[in-house]
């Protein structure tokens, strides 16, 4: 498995996970309205949002330092 598969599988894995705890948090508080505050939702919202996008930024990032590492690990295959 190269590098940028791992990468991929590791980043929608996580991603799934933290729509999972999204998920269990908003059903929390849909159903629970008297022990959470007035504004969990869109606090849970914002702060779930947040967290998902920037492991995504991230995600991006080293899925493009995963292919560079696979197009040398290549190179230096073809070479010897």
């Amino acid at each position: 498995m190269s590098k940028k598969e791992r990468v991929i599988l590791i980043t929608v894995i996580v991603e799934a996970a933290l729509a999972g705890l999204w998920w269990y948090l908003a059903s929390y508080g849909m159903a629970n309205p008297d022990h959470v505050t007035a504004d969990f939702q869109q606090v849970v919202g914002q702060t779930m949002g947040t967290a998902m996008g920037a492991l995504l930024g991230v995600g991006v990032m080293l899925f493009f330092v995963a292919a560079r590492n696979d197009r040398k690990t290549i190179e230096n295959k073809m070479r010897r």
